[in-house]
């Protein structure tokens, strides 16, 4: 059986954090990939003004091409709508019922899981991964699999203040998606 993690989020925009994250949990659970997966529309937070979900996608493809294991997912993006996690992950199953997946979630929605959209039910079908972000608790009464990683204490809401500040980003976020950024124009760069 194949072993696929998924990350999710609004990758608005991509950055380290997201790769190191991704990497690390693919090394330490021996997994064959992980999926870099953009919402269309997140259920927990406020989309921030920025990238349309094809621009989120279209810099999640650039974060990920020269990084073996990482690979992007249109998924959400294609399916439009409000993301939530337990219609994501039952329509994956369904499709590739030789894989198990391993979703990936960082300290800040570690504490809000109890409110998540049929959790009890999600925590039956995959395996839930937790890795600590400064800044949270990351605790809950669920049964998750944590991955101990390098915390960075990095966030899209710095990057696009950066951005709009004319600040640098070298090193947070991957070069081509920099070039991009500032080729379509985003953030008010």
């Amino acid at each position: 059986m194949k072993k696929i993690g998924i990350l999710g989020g609004t990758f608005n925009p991509p950055h380290t954090g997201h790769l190191i994250i991704a990497n690390e949990v693919r090394h330490s659970l021996g997994l064959d990939e992980v999926r870099l997966m953009p919402t269309f529309t997140p259920p927990h937070k406020e989309l921030s003004s920025g990238g349309t979900a094809q621009q989120r996608l279209s810099m999640v493809e650039l974060a990920v091409k020269d990084i073996e294991g990482l690979v992007s997912s249109s998924f959400e993006v294609d399916k439009a709508g409000v993301s939530y996690t337990y219609d994501t992950m039952i329509a994956l199953t369904e499709a590739e019922p030789d894989v198990h997946f391993y979703f990936i979630i960082g300290g800040d929605m570690i504490d809000v899981l109890t409110t998540w959209h049929r959790v009890d039910e999600l925590m039956e079908l995959i395996t839930f991964v937790g890795v600590k972000r400064p800044g949270s608790n990351g605790e809950t009464s669920y049964p998750l699999r944590y991955v101990a990683i390098p915390e960075i204490d990095l966030s899209s809401t710095l990057l696009r203040q950066r951005f709009e500040e004319k600040g640098t980003v070298t090193l947070l976020i991957p070069e081509a998606v920099e070039s991009y950024i500032r080729e379509v124009g985003l953030y008010e760069c």
